[in-house]
């Protein structure tokens, strides 16, 4: 048998090389693209033990690379109560009250994915939750993760009644009349009680999250991730399933900023580093495993609870202003500080940064580490950039930042609707995700989905951002058109452009010689009359040059 004979081969599709550049074959051996050309050529390569695969009309791309997911915390959600696919407080209140039936023995009823849109000003009550599961403490976070739905027993754990201060970077809602907690938590409120009152999963029960996210993603042809919010729980089962082989997606690891903490928790992040790269995965010489190289700070919290952080205040919703600007986590000088530090130790930094307060100060963070520390190669984000100021938009691509866009939230839905474009008034509101002003600017977009908070699927993210209408309702007026992105760029986001923020030299683009990471779609998304974007489905999913998902071709 000759020597280069290939593992597999998939023949009859396009492959796309690039912008205006195709193959109709590739042929895989040994983890890399070993060949790339017309079929006949590619076909020769075929021996006894190689699968070919027969895909007409097919597209074959980069295997997806998400840039800003929550792998874990979804995993989790789905194999414990998973309300994302629900639509309203009735079905909500159903599936956990059918949950916490089924499920006796849980001390606590676990789980999320509730949207705002479904109760009024967004904020659910305890008394749906104590009505269905008045035994045990119900701790739900919404879809956005930046608040929690939680029950009369829960708030009782958590030492919470009318007296509790809400904390500095949060708030406990409290019905007006007598000051009793309500039922929702937000930002700093909810987090304290994830950590510090609900029990933490143990490493098996993480390792069992991770794997069936894993699974969902490879489903969508998604090879490679950045998760976005690493605690030592959850680094400790990535590395468990790197070191082992049953992690076969390239992950990097963004390791939490505690905002309650100052500068001395670098020596802490730099440790959690190093014993991450110290763990020799199967497929370390093809660049996949897991990679704890980068950490994660937020700036601010999100716009529908009036926590993003703005230039000017929030306007009341009936025309008028009222005084809050929205919370900045860290003082601007700590966050100068710590980018810098950061970066000087080799760090990159992903910032969350919501509105246009948040998005300034990440960019004069990132412009002191520079002046600081010289230019280097640590392709610091960030992440959201919803409200940008025009100048600030060139800043970008003069820094250096690479704009992590999660494209869905960019189209005309209930939550954009009513609980933010009354809050920011219409001048701000026209100055949300404008994609197409940031890449005509220069600067380089990645893309990642934030899932859980929406959906996971690359397909869906791209034709948002290719017609800024939600794919569920094509008929929808666009949002905000002009800062639509061309497929191709938006293409390019969510492979080399994820890639790149992902410091992964051997994915994002099919070449000879890189690792296999490669999606096969049931239809080519550049044809002549093709459907929709969304409409495609995967059907091969190839990540280091092994099957991970297969519709059986």
């Amino acid at each position: 048998m000759p020597t280069d004979t290939a593992d597999l081969i998939v023949t009859g599709a396009r492959v796309r090389l690039g912008e205006g550049r195709w193959a109709s074959a590739v042929a895989v051996r040994d983890g890399r693209i070993s060949a790339l050309g017309e079929d006949a050529r590619v076909r020769a390569l075929a021996g006894p033990r190689t699968r070919v695969v027969q895909a007409s009309g097919g597209l074959v791309v980069p295997g997806f690379q998400d840039s800003h997911i929550h792998a874990p915390f979804a995993g989790r959600n789905r194999l414990r109560l998973w309300l994302n696919d629900l639509a309203g407080r009735g079905a909500y209140v159903d599936a956990i009250a059918a949950y916490a039936d089924s499920h006796p023995e849980e001390p606590w009823i676990i789980g999320g994915g509730w949207a705002m849109e479904y109760f009024p000003g967004g904020t659910p009550r305890k008394e749906d939750l104590d009505a269905v599961v008045p035994d045990r403490p119900v701790f739900l976070f919404n879809r956005d993760v930046h608040g929690a739905w939680v029950n009369s027993r829960a708030l009782e754990a958590a030492g919470i009644d009318r007296n509790t201060p809400d904390p500095a970077d949060g708030r406990i809602e409290r019905d007006p009349a007598t000051g009793l907690p309500t039922g929702t938590l937000h930002e700093g409120a909810a987090y304290r009680v994830n950590d510090l009152v609900v029990p933490e999963p143990g490493r098996a029960e993480w390792e069992a999250a991770i794997l069936e996210a894993q699974t969902h993603l490879h489903s969508l042809g998604i090879t490679g991730w950045q998760d976005a919010w690493v605690t030592p729980g959850t680094q400790a089962a990535y590395q468990s399933l790197a070191a082992d082989g049953r992690l076969t997606a390239r992950v990097v690891g963004a390791l939490w900023w505690d905002r309650h903490r100052g500068l001395d928790q670098i020596a802490e992040l730099r440790e959690r580093r190093e014993q991450g790269l110290a763990v020799r995965a199967p497929g370390a010489a093809l660049g996949s495993g897991f990679h704890p190289t980068t950490v994660k700070i937020m700036t601010d919290g999100v716009l529908e609870n009036h926590t993003g952080a703005l230039l000017e205040p929030y306007c009341d919703g009936c025309g008028g202003h009222s005084d809050n600007r929205g919370l900045s986590y860290l003082p601007y000088e700590t966050l100068r500080r710590a980018v810098t530090e950061l970066d000087g130790h080799g760090f990159q930094v992903h910032l969350h940064a919501i509105g246009d307060r948040a998005v300034r100060e990440a960019l004069d963070a990132v412009a002191a580490a520079r002046a600081a520390n010289g230019p280097g190669d640590r392709r610091h984000h960030i992440a959201h950039v919803q409200v940008v100021q025009p100048e600030d938009v060139r800043r970008f691509a003069e820094l250096g930042v690479v704009v992590n866009c999660q494209a869905y939230w960019a189209q005309s839905e209930p939550q954009m609707d009513e609980l933010t474009i009354p809050y920011l008034g219409p001048e701000r509101a026209r100055m949300q995700y404008p994609f197409a002003d940031l890449l005509a600017s220069g600067a380089r977009l990645a893309m990642g989905s934030d899932w859980a908070v929406t959906t996971a699927d690359p397909l869906e993210q791209i034709e948002v951002a290719v017609t800024r209408v939600d794919p569920g309702n094509r008929g929808n007026a666009p949002f905000l058109p002009e800062q639509r992105l061309r497929l191709d760029d938006a293409l390019d986001a969510f492979t080399s452009g994820s890639a790149y923020v992902n410091h992964d030299e051997q994915g994002g683009a099919i070449e000879v010689g890189r690792r296999a990471d490669l999606a096969l779609l049931d239809h080519d998304l550049f044809a002549p009359g093709a459907p929709p974007v969304a409409d495609a489905r995967v059907r091969l999913t190839v990540a280091a040059g092994t099957v991970v998902h297969d519709e059986g071709l």
